[in-house]
């Protein structure tokens, strides 16, 4: 016997959870809602936990998804450092962490990400190794770093990427060494990771390219070591008073593999177009959603806070019966402090072809990634703004020429 029932259940902490709550309740529902957190705080958004919030230019309260009370004036039941420990799709019941199992109407599955972590390489159980997914960790970083002159952050994409640049800001000496040849290279194709490159190489921070970690050197064989250098499979060795790992996440399946739901290729949960899983009232959405995408016509699964967000107001929509499919076109924003930004719609699996608008040397440009002539995504860097057109272009699958956009063509 559950001890309560609950009309709309959200599992995950995350924005699209906070999202499909604020859906709900915007789109009429009347019936009880509750999130379940195993977060200490409120539902909050990440990126900041690499930019705003590690530079200390934004509060605790600055990247929160709705105010503190927000909660309560919208009837949400919060429940904090709680999680689903067992999901019964066939009874309709969760098992909670605090001993309650709760009945429900419909489920929303949003348990996100955990990061990848570098558990194989030597020393990597030192003092003054990072990785960064909650605010908790930029705190740490900040707290960390403060007497320290070098770091060294491993991967080259976002997360590498922007929390160099926000360590630069704040002082600190940066190498970045990733397994790419340039930095954001591995979405955005060289040419754009070249501009990059020199972005960062102009405020200081050192890009080692092509090369992967091979340990961590401590400063000693005490159990309470630090981090002291990096050496490298290029046989580099670089010192690091800290080191900062954002080298992927992986999608955090348990409860529902627990629960018997059916997983994609990709590994996350596998979804229709309308964020349904494989059990009867039971929806996903985030970092952990496998959907069916009627824009791209393939399965995708995407790791990126707005998607999370969309996603969570589709299914919401979904969980009160309109039957929409989740038709956005993916977007992405990610900034290197104030140096430069950039906005992505896509994303583009493969292409073989690049179409350059705008100036990549002045830093203001639009790269459309073209497959046999159909746009797939497209990147704008300081502001250019081509993304509705982009949008468009990938959603209709028309065919383009440079020509047609005014661009320079560039193979692949």
């Amino acid at each position: 016997m559950a001890d309560r029932h609950v009309d709309f259940l959200l599992i995950g902490g995350g924005v699209a959870s906070a999202t499909a709550a604020k859906t709900l309740r915007e789109e009429g529902a009347t019936g009880s809602i509750t999130i379940v957190s195993r977060e200490i705080d409120p539902p909050y958004h990440r990126p900041p936990a690499t930019k705003g919030y590690l530079q200390g230019a934004e509060s605790k309260d600055d990247a929160l998804v709705h105010p503190t009370d927000w909660y309560a004036e919208n009837d949400v039941e919060l429940l904090s450092r709680v999680s689903v420990m067992g999901l019964d799709t066939d009874a309709h019941t969760a098992t909670l962490s605090n001993k309650q199992t709760l009945s429900y109407g419909k489920a929303l599955i949003a348990t996100g990400a955990m990061v990848r972590r570098l558990g194989g390489v030597d020393g990597a159980q030192l003092d003054g190794i990072h990785y960064v997914r909650a605010l908790g960790n930029s705190d740490a970083i900040r707290r960390d770093v403060e007497d320290v002159d070098r770091v060294v952050c491993i991967g080259g994409s976002y997360i590498g990427c922007e929390v160099a640049a926000s360590l630069t800001t704040l002082g600190k000496r940066v190498a970045i060494v990733l397994q790419e040849a340039e930095p954001l290279s591995g979405g955005f194709g060289l040419r754009a990771g070249v501009f990059f490159r020199d972005v960062l190489e102009r405020h200081g921070v050192e890009i080692f390219g092509s090369d992967e970690i091979e340990a961590f050197l401590g400063d000693g064989d005490a159990d309470d070591a630090r981090v002291r250098a990096v050496t490298t499979r290029n046989g580099r060795e670089l010192a690091a008073g800290a080191v900062v790992c954002g080298v992927g996440a992986t999608p955090d399946v348990m409860l529902a593999r627990k629960a018997g739901l059916a997983l994609g290729e990709a590994g996350g949960v596998l979804c229709d177009a309308r964020l349904k899983t494989s059990a009867d009232d039971v929806y996903a959405a985030g970092d952990m959603c496998e959907y069916d995408s009627v824009v791209h016509g393939h399965a995708l699964r995407i790791e990126h806070e707005d998607v999370a967000m969309t996603q969570g107001a589709t299914a919401a929509r979904n969980m009160l019966g309109q039957d929409v499919p989740y038709d956005t076109v993916p977007y992405f924003f990610s900034d290197l402090a104030d140096w430069t930004s950039l906005e992505y719609v896509g994303p583009a699996r493969s292409w073989n072809e690049e179409l350059v608008v705008g100036s990549i040397p002045d830093g203001r440009f639009t790269i459309y990634y073209v497959d046999s002539g159909v746009v797939r995504g497209a990147l704008t860097v300081g502001g250019h703004d081509d993304l509705e057109r982009a949008r468009q272009l990938i959603r209709s699958g028309e065919r383009v020429s440079a020509g047609d956009l005014g661009a320079e063509s560039y193979p692949a």
